[in-house]
This record gives structure tokens, C-alpha cells and sequence, in this order.
């Protein structure tokens, strides 16, 4: 199979977001800064802080009923073990997309979530509360990517299964590591990293190419949201 099928496979959903606002933020070094106060995390050889990876559990987030404000910027930091990283929202591109992942964000969906696929130079994905690549929200909404769309490096989409149409989504998501996957048209694209995208370059060392699977735990700890 195909990479660009893998991520249509049944249990390869990828889909949301989530995590409670907070003020503390976690750097690529493993520096925690909390107000004016420094704490360093012990790291490992991967420059990670080592954690056990969470129990997973199947979750529900309530479907949002609103549109965001089109006239405002919307940004998600996502911080893990291994280092934080911000996605900018594309909301003229997946607008329906963009306000399902601020509800996540804002219920705390992500927090102790982990990226379960890990494929070096293509994707990391993750975004699943039950940790199997088959989980969500407990609802799905829709964006039609173009047909031009195209999956860089640093851009971050949803996936979906075979069965469902184009631009599906729940609350997994994929961040594309290589320079150009050539994925064909189907996931919904949300947006970009505009910061940390060493973090994500060096979380994508982190798998087996062979299996797909993490060598190391990488969790996210929490995910934010800054409107501007």
C-alpha cells in the first residue's frame, strides 16, 4: 500500500484538537517557563522529557455552532514532551475545520493525547484520545480541499477513512514532515506551523519507518489558542 493510502485506511483517523488555555509554554529544550519562574525538565538522549504514555479512553467534545471571526487570526500551540509548536488557521481555506479545533482546543480535547503514527519523512499524526488511530470527538465536519491542494512540508491537515468523503474530519491530524508527500486532495487542510517546526522535524525521527509506530512517547501535554 501506497503512503498516500495509508492515511485512508479504516483506522486512520485523523482528526481535532484540544487542551485548556494555561501560561505556561515548554521550549524544544525542555525549559518550562511558568510567569518569571525557570524549570528545567530532565531530558533524554532524544531531547525529550521522558513521560508513560497515557492511558487512552474514547472522549466526546461538544459540535460547535458557531463560525469563528473571520476578521481575527487564530493560533494553536501545542505543547508536548519533546517541544511546543504553533499552527496558524486556515479558516478562509477549512473554516468549518478551523472552529471545530478552537472548540477542541478550548475543552481540553488534547491534553494527554499522544502521536500514534510517526513515519519518518512524511507524517507525524495524532489527535486521537484512545491512542489507536481510530478515535475522535464524536462528530465529523466537512472542508473540500481544492484539487490543487498540495501537503508541504509544515502543513498540517485532518484525515479520514476510505469511506467518507473528501475533507472529512474529526480531531486527528497530521503534520507533514517531508517536502512533498504527494498525498492526493482528500484532508482537510487547517493550517500551517509557523513556529517549532524543528520540533516537528525531530519528532518525525521519532518511529519506526518499517511499522509506523513511536520509539519514544511523545505526548501532548496541552494545546492553547491565541486570538489576535
Amino acid at each position: 500500500m501506497s503512503r498516500a493510502l495509508v492515511l485512508l485506511a479504516a483506522l486512520v483517523v485523523i482528526a481535532g484538537c484540544g487542551g485548556k488555555s494555561a501560561s505556561t509554554t515548554t521550549g524544544a529544550s525542555g525549559t518550562t517557563l511558568t510567569g518569571e519562574t525557570t524549570v528545567a525538565k530532565a531530558t533524554d538522549a532524544n531531547g525529550c522529557a521522558p513521560v508513560t504514555a497515557p492511558v487512552g479512553a474514547a472522549k466526546t467534545a461538544p459540535t460547535p455552532t458557531a463560525p469563528l471571526d473571520a476578521t481575527k487570526t487564530y493560533d494553536v500551540t501545542f505543547t508536548t514532551n519533546c517541544g511546543s509548536f504553533t499552527v496558524r488557521l486556515d479558516q478562509k481555506q477549512s473554516p468549518n475545520v478551523a472552529a471545530s479545533i478552537v472548540s477542541l482546543v478550548q475543552h481540553g480535547f488534547y491534553g494527554g493525547t499522544v502521536f500514534h503514527r510517526i513515519v519518518p519523512g512524511f507524517v507525524i499524526q495524532g489527535g486521537d484520545p484512545t491512542g489507536t488511530g481510530s478515535g475522535g470527538p464524536g462528530y465529523s465536519t466537512v472542508d473540500t480541499p481544492p484539487a490543487g491542494a498540495q501537503y508541504l512540508h509544515g502543513v498540517v491537515a485532518m484525515a479520514k477513512t476510505g469511506a467518507e468523503v473528501a475533507g472529512t474530519a474529526g480531531s486527528q491530524f497530521f503534520v507533514v514532515t517531508g517536502a512533498n508527500v504527494g498525498l492526493p486532495a482528500d484532508y482537510a487542510i487547517i493550517g500551517t506551523v509557523t513556529k517549532g517546526l524543528d520540533v516537528i522535524d525531530h519528532i518525525g525521527t521519532l518511529g519506526d519507518p518499517s511499522t509506523e509506530q513511536p520509539t519514544e512517547v511523545v505526548e501532548i501535554e496541552k494545546a492553547t489558542v491565541s486570538i489576535s
